[in-house]
């Protein structure tokens, strides 16, 4: 299923830095979406709605399939009965399926480039859903369809329902942006073990942050509907008009409902988590060009352009976990590229020299900032915050650290070489 927000900020040292507490590339793309979302860029009509949610303008030819509360999909199969998120290739909804009896996940795709959007996501769920038993720490595929509507072909995935992210969590219940140590180390070592499952087949999931990371919910298949929607809040709708009050065209949605925030207090420590949106994932013999992530959050070899692999999660892991102070606003490849240096365990591979050069003229020098390990006691031992992991926790953290950001992706450390450090085995 999808969040409301992603790319979230630091969770084991400090959130203040990559995207600080509230702030989030595609927060600033919802809200300048939010100022436009009133007009058509398929028509010379404006539309409005009293929710603020997905924009209008994306209803249209290539884009968003109007969803109503109660639709029947796939021949009456699945009954939509709220909405859980939105993105910019997708809506997900809740829905119940009427052969099961099990309340679902159901994530309708926009059908811009439908032979592709939502295809890789289905192929490597569907091979971890032949792992058997089912794999523990990734989200379950349960089904896989095609809707035809007025804007096009869209695919269709149906999932598990799951919980909050990491980082709603952390907005919630943590506002100094700072998981207690054990609950941060838990959610790590299960997170490298989702990772592992991918890379045993070589599969990268491409996206890896904390608003990919959500928690597992207790089954709810036994409430009827009216108390499962009252558990996740009765839906909050917004009718759509037209500025000329005429008929609305077709794909244009009746309405706009406001996604349940019920995800966001159905919580408790011990739940497990599980990785989620594999929007951006790819399977060995599919590779990707480049990744659609934004660009402080980006693997070298995506700046660089280089062949990429599953490795590229490896980085973004170890960016996911300490938080290296990579800049987040207004930053270009030539200063990302110049801070990573400062943090990377690695020297930049003869390969990259050249780009790197054209990449670098002109630019103005900085002074050098911290080395990783100086920065990650500087950011924990800051005197503002808890501190539950002590110097040699740190310590350790650091080294760990060292072996995921290396510029060579084949001498980043392995998920698995992660979780047979001392440090994730006490």
């Amino acid at each position: 299923m999808m969040h409301h927000v992603l790319y979230a900020s630091p969770w084991m040292v400090s959130r203040q830095v990559v995207i600080p507490r509230g702030f989030s590339w595609l927060s600033i793309a919802r809200s300048l979406a939010s100022k436009i979302s009133t007009s058509s860029q398929a028509s010379p009509f404006s539309y409005t709605s009293t929710v603020d949610a997905e924009p209008l303008f994306r209803y249209q030819k290539g884009g968003y399939h109007p969803i109503n509360l109660g639709d029947l999909l796939k021949n009456g199969r699945y009954k939509i009965l709220h909405k859980l998120g939105w993105g910019g290739y997708s809506t997900v909804w809740a829905a119940r399926d009427q052969k099961s009896e099990a309340y679902v996940s159901v994530k309708v795709c926009i059908s811009e480039g439908e032979k592709d959007a939502g295809n890789n996501e289905i192929q490597v769920l569907n091979e971890m859903a032949s792992i058997q038993p089912n794999p523990q720490h990734v989200v379950r595929l349960f089904d896989d369809f095609r809707l035809e509507g007025p804007n096009g072909m869209h695919q269709c995935l149906v999932s598990e329902i799951l919980g909050p992210s990491v980082s709603d969590i952390i907005d919630i219940h943590f506002p100094d942006g700072r998981l207690p140590g054990a609950l941060a180390k838990n959610i790590a070592k299960q997170a490298l073990h989702g990772i592992q499952t991918l890379h045993q087949r070589q599969i990268g999931h491409g996206d890896l942050h904390t608003r990919n990371l959500a928690f597992t919910i207790p089954c709810m298949d036994s409430l009827s509907e009216s108390e499962f929607i009252n558990l996740l809040g009765a839906p909050e709708i917004g009718h759509v008009q037209r500025s000329d009050e005429r008929v609305q065209e077709p794909g244009i949605p009746e309405y706009i409902v406001r996604p349940a925030s019920f995800q966001r207090h159905f919580w408790s420590s011990s739940y497990h988590i599980k990785i989620i949106d594999f929007g951006e994932s790819f399977l060995p013999t599919i590779i990707p060009h480049t990744l659609h992530t934004p660009l402080p959050v980006r693997a070298p070899e995506v700046i660089f352009e280089d062949c990429l692999d599953y490795r590229v999660d490896l980085w973004r892991l170890g960016c996911m976990v300490g938080q290296p102070p990579f800049d987040s606003f207004m930053v270009t490849p030539a200063i990302l590229v110049g801070q990573m240096q400062e943090m990377a365990s690695d020297t930049l591979p003869t390969r990259w020299h050249g780009k790197w050069k054209k990449m670098d003229n002109g630019r103005t020098a900085e002074t050098p900032g911290p080395a990783l390990q100086e920065w990650l006691e500087e950011m924990y031992f800051d005197g503002e915050r808890k501190e539950d992991l002590t110097r040699e926790d740190v310590s350790k953290l650091g080294r760990i650290l060292g072996r995921l950001l290396r510029f060579e992706p084949y001498s980043r450390a392995s998920a698995r070489e992660i979780l047979d450090d001392p440090w994730f085995k006490g």
